[in-house]
């Protein structure tokens, strides 16, 4: 038999940054707390837990920003607005099912590397330079991402960061699945392939993100909405496509692409990041 003593606290960084993810899992102190823990490795000044793809609706489940205003959720309603359907920086397209087992991917790319829309849009409007990802490509072709953005006011990430982070990454997806269950009491994710009962509203925007909530949103901003015009804009605000939101409703694609002109027009916007701004942004 042998008995030791345990270290005070985890060897090196790598093994600090995970004892202080792991003692704030399923707390508030969660999401800010853990691009404090990252920055030995990582020095982000950002950080997201989204998925997106075009057979899901895409949700933003946690987000924080450190030593900036945090912008987070004004750069997902910018990339909702249209970046998000011609992303191509996950390694395939989108639309295109898998099927072969999920894989695991890291990802790395700078705002150059973006095309114009994207860039323009997303980074460079909140001023977010680069950004590293570890992203699970689900079975229907959807992505799980945890993604760190470094801002432009910091210095390019360095080899080492991106060793750093490579060295945890597994572990934050796995942190941040845990984390989403906790936080929402949702079904264990072992129990759906895909992990889907744990991805279903956004932490600590489900009941925002709820139809009925965004129907009456629409309603305050506007008493002259019908309910064709309401069903179809609450769901424009849950990021789901034209084909999804007439699939939901049983209607016709450009049925769908009416309903929604003619409420565009009552409220005076023309685009779709118009509406997230008009009815989310107060």
């Amino acid at each position: 038999m042998r008995q030791w003593l345990a270290p005070p606290q985890p060897a090196g960084p790598t093994g600090a940054a995970l004892a202080a993810m792991v003692q704030r899992l399923g707390e508030p102190g969660f999401v800010p707390g853990l691009l404090q823990a990252m920055a030995p490795l990582l020095p982000a000044a950002s950080w997201s837990v989204y998925r997106t793809g075009r057979r899901c609706k895409p949700t933003l489940f946690m987000s924080a920003s450190l030593g900036v205003p945090d912008t987070t959720q004004d750069c997902w309603w910018a990339y909702l607005s249209g970046p998000y359907r011609r992303d191509s920086t996950w390694g395939r397209p989108l639309e295109v099912e898998v099927p072969t087992a999920p894989l695991t991917q890291l990802c790395h790319v700078t705002a150059q590397e973006l095309e114009g829309e994207h860039r323009a849009r997303v980074y460079d409007a909140h001023g977010m330079a680069e950004r590293v990802s570890v992203v699970d490509h689900e079975a229907d072709g959807s992505v799980f991402a945890v993604n760190f953005y470094r801002h432009q006011h910091q210095p390019p990430f360095r080899d080492q960061h991106l060793g750093g982070f490579e060295a945890v990454a597994p572990v934050l997806l796995a942190l941040a699945r845990k984390h989403i269950q906790l936080s929402q009491g949702a079904t264990p994710a072992s129990a759906v392939p895909g992990a889907a009962p744990a991805l279903q509203a956004p932490l600590g925007h489900a009941a925002t993100s709820s139809l009925p909530a965004l129907r009456a949103r629409l309603l305050r901003t506007s008493d002259q909405l019908t309910d064709r015009e309401l069903d179809v804009c609450a769901r424009l605000l849950q990021g789901m496509t034209h084909e999804g939101i007439a699939s939901d409703l049983g209607l016709g694609v450009p049925t769908v692409k009416t309903y929604r002109n003619r409420a565009f027009a009552r409220l005076g916007i023309h685009f779709r990041n118009e509406l997230f701004a008009r009815v989310l942004g107060g």
